[in-house]
C-alpha cells in the first residue's frame, strides 16, 4: 500500500491556473480600456455636434439679418458705415468663445446688389500665452 501512495501524485494545476488568471486579467484590462475609449469618443462626438449646431444656428441668424438688410431694413445691432460705399457689419454668437462675423458691401445702397466681404467664425476668448517654458533664443548662455 505504501508503494501505491508513493506512485500517486496530484495533478499539476498550478501552471494552468496561473495562465487562466493571466488571461482573465488581460481581458479585463482590455475591456476597461475599450470602455474608456468609447466614453471619450462619445464626449468628442457630443462636442462636435454642439459646435456644428451652434455654427449653423449663427449662420441662419446671419442670413436672416442679410435678408433684412437687402429689404432696406437696418437692425439696431448692425453697424453701417458709408465711406463712398455702404458697408454693413454684424456678428452672430456661435458659442461662449466664438462668433460669426459678417461684413457686406452694398455698392448701390441697401436693397441693391451686395457683396459678402467677410463671413468668418472668429474666437472671442481671451488668449493667454503660456510663458512657463523657457526656450533658448539662440544667444550664448555663458
Amino acid at each position: 500500500m505504501n508503494e501505491e501512495k508513493r506512485r500517486f501524485s496530484p495533478p499539476m494545476v498550478g501552471g494552468s491556473s496561473l495562465l487562466v488568471i493571466f488571461a482573465v486579467l488581460c481581458l479585463t484590462i482590455f475591456a476597461l480600456l475599450s470602455l474608456s475609449t468609447v466614453q471619450a469618443d462619445d464626449r468628442l462626438g457630443d462636442a462636435a455636434a454642439e459646435a456644428v449646431t451652434g455654427y449653423y444656428a449663427a449662420d441662419i441668424q446671419a442670413e436672416i439679418i442679410l435678408a433684412r438688410l437687402r429689404t432696406g431694413e437696418i437692425p439696431e445691432w448692425v453697424t453701417v458705415t458709408d465711406s463712398g460705399v455702404l458697408t454693413a457689419s454684424y456678428a452672430c454668437p456661435i458659442s461662449n468663445t466664438q462668433e460669426l462675423q459678417v461684413e457686406v458691401v452694398f455698392p448701390g445702397g441697401l436693397g441693391d446688389d451686395y457683396e459678402i466681404v467677410r463671413w468668418q467664425a472668429v474666437s472671442t476668448a481671451d488668449w493667454q500665452p503660456d510663458d512657463s517654458l523657457t526656450v533658448w533664443d539662440g544667444e550664448p548662455i555663458f
